[in-house]
């Protein structure tokens, strides 16, 4: 329902005109004032949508209370009432906002024109923030899907240009041309409920991006705050999350600190060295830096040590078994050579070993955690105790990958093309088939020869071009249609997939046909 306040001095003006608009608009909820000074009261109380204002009026004039009530209220409008058609009044009149105005005398059908028009147009915007409200109620309600699979792309693919800096300015995150690291939070076993504990803190505190929980581990995208050091920021954010545990948690409750990287495009390096920092849940301070974990390769060249790193991680996830064992007996030989203690040799096996163990846990493999059932008493029986690990390791990744379907790949293909409209993630589509969103994305990878995001996007596009084709959908009903929730996003994906803006393409493709949205 519409409010009107009518306010005239003179009781006949003010009564005559509630009569002729109760007529043409019975709808309207109108309340009457006798001069400026009760209507900037009443404004105050009723919030009115349009006020009626006779211009000429005691004490305080027409003009004078628009201006108090504006500065209140600015979204109301007004059309003037006045026995003079005066220009110095009008050119203040539109100075305030005013909408229109009505001369006295006037005819009813003048009256219920003016009125209406302004009607009318409140009718539009209300109709058009209803529909701005729901479409950012879409929006909330998809952010936690968008977030956690940009966090699951960037640590774990590549995220098209398209969608990185798009995506990010999504969630409100800051990290464009920011630094930042990984945090990887190992929760206890049983202990599901503490996500949404984590991403909550995490939200509060503005901090970054929390991916979704695999098995026990949770990443945190963490943007790096200027105003503090690398490490206070850290250690704070870390005993903050650590401080969600319950009391009797068990152990495994740890938080696993990568370095510091300049771009997301550099975010991989970050997790995987938080992983390496993960390995040993024992300490007694629950967290670790990666700077402050003793290199895996100390014995080597410190840069040729990260390259093996990143070498054995990607052949664990590939499952080249063959080339990981090779890898670590090398190791072994490496500290043979060097006349390294058994002891340790063993330690720094071990710990490779249960690097393994955390990757396959993030790809949605069940594996038991590695552990030598001895300390071996030479290198013969470390090598053979290594490869007897590797080959239970092996045994998991094997019957993880007989359940999976054949047409597992094609199922998610058909699966994306018929909800691409709908805000699925890689971490639904993961819950539906049994699989983790980090195996879907790389199978993606490996069998199709793209990105999942990149699939979603080429399905919603062609959708979109299809849909162009009807020259009664508007642009921004496409949008919607299609599954995006900003139509401003929705135009930039669009002209960086096909090279020209949506409004361009519909007018190649309806051939100088007006589309709804340009009519009128």
């Amino acid at each position: 329902m519409i409010k009107l306040l009518i306010v005239d001095d003179e009781r006949i003006e003010r009564e005559g005109l509630q009569a002729i608009l109760r007529k043409g608009y019975p709808d309207l909820d109108i309340a009457l004032a006798q001069n400026g000074k009760i209507a900037v009261q009443l404004a105050d109380e009723l919030e009115p949508d349009l006020i009626l204002m006779d211009i000429k009026m005691p004490g305080m004039s027409g003009l004078e209370a628009i201006e108090l009530i504006q500065a209140k209220h600015p979204r109301i409008k007004y059309v003037m009432v006045t026995a003079y058609d005066a220009f110095e009044y009008a050119r203040q009149a539109i100075k305030l906002g005013v909408k229109d105005y009505l001369l006295k005398p006037s005819k009813a059908s003048e009256i219920i024109a003016t009125v209406g028009k302004v009607i009318h147009e409140i009718e539009a915007e209300r109709a058009q923030q209803e529909a701005s409200q729901s479409q950012q109620a879409a929006l909330q309600k998809a952010l936690p899907l968008i977030e956690t699979d940009v966090v699951t792309q960037l640590l774990f693919d590549h995220v098209h240009d398209v969608h990185v800096d798009e995506l990010v300015g999504l969630l409100d995150i800051q990290a464009a041309g920011s630094a930042m690291f990984v945090m990887l939070v190992l929760l206890p076993a049983g202990s599901e409920g503490l996500y949404s504990a984590v991403k909550e803190k995490v939200r509060q505190r503005g901090a970054g991006l929390v991916g979704a929980l695999y098995g026990r581990q949770l990443p945190v995208i963490v943007i790096r705050d200027p105003e503090k050091s690398f490490r206070t920021q850290a250690i704070s954010l870390a005993r903050e999350l650590l401080s969600l545990a319950k009391p009797d948690a068990g152990e495994g409750w740890f938080v696993g600190i990568g370095s510091v990287c300049g771009a997301l495009g550099e975010i991989r390096q970050s997790y995987q060295e938080s992983l390496v920092a993960s390995m040993d849940t024992t300490l007694p301070v629950k967290y670790r830096f990666y700077e402050d974990v003793p290199a895996l390769g100390a014995v080597y060249d410190s840069q040729l040590a990260k390259q093996r790193e990143k070498q054995f991680f990607d052949q664990v996830r590939l499952g080249q078994w063959e080339q990981v064992e090779a890898g670590l007996m090398d190791y072994i030989q490496q500290y043979e050579n060097l006349g390294a203690e058994l002891l340790q040799m063993q330690q720094r096996v071990l710990e490779l070993l249960w690097v393994a163990s955390r990757v396959l846990t993030e790809m949605g493999i069940e594996a038991d955690t590695p552990l030598f059932s001895f300390q071996a008493e030479d290198v013969r029986q470390l090598r053979t105790e290594t490869g007897r690990l590797l080959d239970r390791m092996r045994q998991s990744y094997a019957k993880h990958f007989e359940r999976v379907e054949p047409d597992t790949i094609q199922q998610i293909k058909q699966f994306i093309m018929e909800h691409s409209h709908e805000d699925i993630s890689l971490d639904a589509i993961g819950k539906r088939v049994g699989l983790s969103p980090f195996y879907i994305s790389k199978m993606f990878k490996d069998q199709l020869g793209i990105n999942y995001i990149d699939f979603l996007t080429e399905c919603r596009i062609e959708k979109a071009k299809k849909l162009m084709a009807d020259p009664e959908k508007s642009l921004k009903a496409i949008t919607f249609e299609v599954g995006y929730h900003d139509p401003n996003y929705f135009s930039k994906v669009f002209k960086k997939m096909c090279d020209v803006t949506p409004k361009d393409y519909r007018k190649t493709l309806l051939g100088g046909r007006k589309p709804e949205e340009e009519e009128g």
